[in-house]
């Protein structure tokens, strides 16, 4: 057996008449961050949804721990923080990681939402319904809800949609931090000169396959041929390599 955390052999997902995807191979080792680009409808959502257990694989194979496990096992391995915050706005910032420790079945729930509320600098909101937040205190929220089971595996969708510069500045730190504490991050962006200094990996999803896959300064000079657009350092002609040593 491998020693990935993540192996995927021949992953299909049809949304008849859609295939969303098409025989999807990868692996993806412990500890790794791992930056999943590509075109719109490319398949790099679904993707972390399979991962993640919201969604059944049409065909292929796919193992999440080393153990492996079914859908509901998964999901206590792997936290998901989408673009869309998922909270329940009628509840306020407390509240809402309470019920989700609740079904995650941790011991002490609200032990565990004071915790993350304060890692998220929201204590002063906790008691506010999350209806009225702004966009990036709902973004905290909501990576406060996907770490409120301490998973193994973190997947983030999009997750500088519609941030402004501080926001995407507070999940880039939040992303460090998790992997310094050896968690293993797969983020699905079309933003890729915002993660492109803290990926270790770099994946090139292209209509439901893997088109391209490794190194950082390997993959780069090849996104634009996959139909995603380069960061504007590139563009302007500089050379990878330098580019990169930031």
């Amino acid at each position: 057996m491998s020693d990935a955390l993540i192996v995927a052999r021949g992953l299909e997902k049809r949304f008849c008449p859609v295939r969303a995807l098409r025989g999807l191979d990868l692996e993806v080792r412990a500890g790794a961050t791992l930056a999943d680009i590509g075109p719109n409808g490319a398949g790099k959502s679904t993707l972390l949804r399979l991962i993640s257990g919201l969604a059944r694989p049409s065909g292929g194979t796919l193992r999440v721990g080393r153990d492996g496990g079914d859908r509901r096992s998964r999901r206590g391995r792997v936290g998901l923080i989408a673009h869309a915050s998922f909270l329940y706005p009628a509840l306020t910032a407390r509240e809402n990681l309470i019920l989700a420790g609740r079904l995650h079945g941790i011991a002490n729930p609200a032990l565990r939402a004071n915790q993350l509320l304060e890692e998220q600098e929201l204590t002063a909101v906790a008691e506010r319904r999350t209806g009225g937040f702004s966009r990036g205190m709902s973004q905290r929220l909501s990576i406060a809800r996907g770490l409120v089971h301490d998973p193994e595996i973190i997947l983030f969708d999009e997750p500088f949609s519609n941030l402004d510069d501080a926001g995407v500045c507070q999940v880039l730190e939040q992303m460090i931090t998790l992997h310094q504490q050896g968690h293993t991050l797969i983020v699905a962006t079309h933003d890729l000169e915002k993660v492109i200094f803290h990926a270790n990996r770099l994946i090139i999803i292209n209509s439901g396959q893997v088109v391209a896959d490794g190194p950082v300064p390997e993959i780069l000079p090849k996104v634009g041929h996959y139909g995603v657009r380069l960061p504007c350092a590139i563009q302007q002609g500089k050379a990878v390599t330098s580019w990169l040593k930031h």
